[in-house]
């Protein structure tokens, strides 16, 4: 008979507990189950799990100290962490750790328990990785579930010197993915250099990236080392290469193949040892297609894909990013931190952001500077974020309706059509009886009711208590 798997589960919150060992033991998994990590490693003298499941945040030893533990002590036994507060501090700390996963919550239990035969499985077939460093810098700030799949790439790529590709929008934060990256790599010791190349022109980009020998061209009086020779041993970071001229693409190619380039003017090859991280807010396949990138390069560039999001696909961060920006602004200014009331933080989540975070960022220095008092209304907010009705969202009101759902939704209210309906029934009434000087009669022909159902409704919302709604 074959034995049944068998998983220890650590969590201080009693439901996932009981969620995680019913879905478990209906795949035919045995759980065991315990309340903080000292529980479990008391019995750890006398039985060893198929694999654990912990969370992060716990009382006394956390689930890192916990995974930390284990790696020296049983470091073939998997463990995959959980936590509801993911930051990419978390995420690249349990995978450097050693973790075998990382699993943000709230999770899909069906996952979980792939998740969990996956780990069994690997614990069968061989032991885990030793642990690496660990970084106490959260250089990326988001805990919605886009910014989650950019944190578990990282994470998953901390051991690793290979190529990546970054793609997103201007202004994602696509850079910081890059440095993050870099300092969760094995060349963290190393330098990083990064280059513009849409910011370069085009004549001085071969030499920027190559460097140049004495005499190589008018002005150039002495030898230069290019970005790849600055580079030597550690990142380099190309951003916009989706903007870089044809014939520096077919250079770049031969670098990339060969690890050796000719400075420009020079005659000896310059060997060099770099990992390409590049990054570009183009469709890189549909320029390709166009004939404006090589795709013999873009192969070669695209072996590991990160997208970051645009921060309307993840407007639950917003908060968070303020919060950050405002903090530094006002250290960097030497002033008093701004607090935005209640009500900004919503009109600022409605918005889509077409510069996304570093829009974000330099309106955080703007009212820094502009505001003037220590709370930050809707109307300190520069014009250009007041013309957003109509504009920013072409749905209208009905999207914005939509945004307000999402937003409650996504901070666990219910109910919502108990507060909604009632709401927008007080604000039809009150724009009828404004357009008809308070004529009941008349206005409930501009609602579509007959008179006796516009006065059953004032009175079923209290709206005469305090209110001149005409008779």
């Amino acid at each position: 008979m074959t034995r049944r798997e068998h998983i220890w589960v650590i969590d201080d919150d009693r439901s996932i507990r009981w969620v995680l060992e019913r879905a478990m033991n209906k795949a035919g998994i045995e759980v065991t189950s315990f309340t903080c990590a000292a529980e479990a490693l008391e019995c750890f003298e006398h039985d060893v799990p198929d694999a654990l499941v912990t969370d992060i945040r716990m009382p006394g030893m956390d689930g890192l100290e916990l995974l930390s533990r284990l790696q020296r002590e049983h470091p073939e036994l998997p463990v995959i962490i959980m936590t509801a507060h993911s930051d990419l501090e978390s995420a690249v700390s349990a995978y450097q750790g050693g973790a075998f996963e990382y699993l943000p919550k709230p999770f899909d239990v069906d996952d979980a328990v792939s998740l969990v035969k996956r780990a069994c499985q690997a614990r069968r077939e061989r032991g885990r990785e030793e642990p690496s460093g660990n970084s106490k810098t959260p250089e990326i700030i988001g805990e919605a579930p886009a910014m989650q799949e950019v944190f578990r790439a990282i994470g998953r790529l901390s051991r690793s010197n290979i190529t990546v590709l970054i793609n997103g929008e201007s202004g994602t934060g696509k850079e910081l993915v890059a440095h993050a990256l870099h300092r969760h790599s094995p060349r963290a010791h190393m330098p990083f250099i990064a280059l513009n190349t849409a910011a370069i022109p085009k004549d001085l980009l071969e030499s920027e990236l190559f460097g140049h020998e004495k005499g190589a061209f008018t002005g150039a009086q002495s030898a230069r080392r290019g970005r790849f020779e600055q580079a030597d041993g550690g990142t380099l970071f190309l951003d916009e290469i989706g903007d870089m001229p044809a014939e520096l693409q077919t250079r770049l190619l031969r670098v990339l193949a060969d690890g050796e380039f000719y400075r420009v003017g020079g005659h000896m090859p310059v060997k060099v040892e770099v990992r390409i991280i590049a990054a570009t807010h183009q469709n890189l396949e549909s320029r390709v297609q166009e004939g404006l990138f090589r795709e013999d390069l873009f192969h070669r560039l695209n072996v590991i894909r990160i997208h970051v999001p645009a921060l309307r696909e993840r407007r639950q961060d917003i908060p968070l990013l303020l919060n950050h920006f405002l903090g530094t602004a006002a250290a960097e200014l030497n002033v008093e931190r701004k607090v935005p009331l209640p009500e900004v933080l919503d009109y600022l989540t409605a918005l889509d952001w077409p510069g996304n975070v570093r829009q974000l960022e330099n309106l955080c220095r703007w009212l820094t500077v502009m505001a003037s008092g220590r709370e930050i209304h809707v109307n300190d907010l520069p014009p250009e974020l007041h013309e957003r009705s109509g504009n920013t969202h072409g749905g209208g009101w009905e999207e914005e309706l939509a945004h307000w759902a999402e937003q409650e939704l996504a901070r666990g209210n219910a109910a919502l059509l108990d507060r909604a309906t009632p709401a927008f029934e007080r604000i039809m009434i009150r724009a009828a009886l404004k357009k008809t000087g308070g004529r009941r009669q008349d206005a409930a022909k501009l609602l579509g009711w007959g008179r006796n159902t516009l006065t059953r409704k004032i009175n079923e919302l209290n709206m005469d208590a305090g209110e001149d709604l005409g008779a």
